[in-house]
Order: structure tokens, then C-alpha cells, then sequence
């Protein structure tokens, strides 16, 4: 009868050993799923802040570039960026803008120096933008500097983040 309990204890041991192997393998795949949840998390964030932050930059950089030779084009580069009343407004200017541009022969030069976002979700976001640019015209034919300070309203359209809005700050 020895050998019987023996058996026993062998055969409740290896059953418990095995239970809590089973419960191991699960903790370690529950854990890292997780784990792959959460880093998926962090990478679609940093990729949605790399994708505002890079909508922004041209967004200013097309809004403090223009040149009287091609204003259309360079107006054109602006609407394209843009969303919403911010759209409207710009494209009700443009034919405005279009004659004191070429009257006055301007050209800007943009080169955005710093962007920050304030926040963002998934559908809107507000970044400040600091940018230089060298203007040049009929009353400044040597250039001059300007420096803008910008407040970047975005919006989600369509897969792609465009300017709803902006405002010039400090």
C-alpha cells in the first residue's frame, strides 16, 4: 500500500504542477497582450503628434511664403491645408490679396523655426508655431524680417489634419 500513496502524491503533485503552469502560460500571455495594447496605444499617439505637428509646420510655412509671381499657386498651397471658416475666409480674400501682392510686388520667405502642441485628440488639435520670414517689396526692396507667433487650430478631415483656424499671437 506504500507504492499506492506514493503514486498518489507523484500523480497530485504533477497535476499541480501542470494547473499551475497553465496558469503561468495564461498571466504571461494576458500580460503580454497587454503589454502590446498599451505600446500600440503609444505609437499611433506619437504617430497622430508627428502628423499635427507636420500639418501645422506647412500649414505656416504656406502661410508665410508667398510671392507675387505665383500668388495663385502659393494661395492655392494655402486652401489646400484648410478646413472649414478658416477656408472661407482666405479663399473670399484671395482676389483682394491677389492685386496688393503683385501691386506692391511682395515676396515672403517663410521658414518655421519651432512647433508645440497645447492639445490634441483624435479629431482637433492647437499648435503654436513660431516662424520666421524675409519680405520683400515695393517699400522694403532690401527685405525685412518678420517674425510671427501663430496659433494653429486643426481639425481632422477626411485622414488628413487641416488649419480651421488661425490666429496671430504675442
Amino acid at each position: 500500500m506504500a507504492a499506492r500513496g506514493t503514486d498518489g502524491v507523484t500523480g497530485s503533485r504533477a497535476r499541480l504542477l501542470s494547473a499551475g503552469l497553465v496558469a503561468t502560460t495564461v498571466l504571461t500571455t494576458v500580460l503580454c497582450v497587454w503589454l502590446g495594447l498599451k505600446l500600440a496605444d503609444q505609437r499611433a499617439a506619437e504617430q497622430r503628434r508627428q502628423d499635427i505637428l507636420a500639418a501645422a509646420r506647412q500649414s505656416a510655412l504656406n502661410f508665410t511664403s508667398l510671392d507675387y509671381r505665383h500668388y495663385d499657386r502659393d494661395s492655392g498651397n494655402v486652401l489646400k491645408g484648410a478646413t472649414g471658416e478658416f477656408k472661407k475666409e482666405f479663399a473670399a480674400q484671395t482676389a483682394q490679396l491677389t492685386k496688393l501682392v503683385a501691386q506692391n510686388k511682395s515676396v515672403s520667405q517663410g521658414q518655421v523655426l519651432e512647433a508645440g502642441i497645447v492639445r490634441s485628440d483624435a479629431r482637433s488639435a492647437r499648435v503654436l508655431v513660431v516662424a520666421d520670414s524675409k519680405v520683400t517689396n515695393t517699400g522694403a526692396p532690401e527685405g525685412q524680417a518678420r517674425t510671427y507667433r501663430l496659433q494653429l487650430d486643426l481639425a481632422r478631415v477626411a485622414g488628413r489634419w487641416l488649419t480651421s483656424d488661425v490666429t496671430f499671437v504675442g
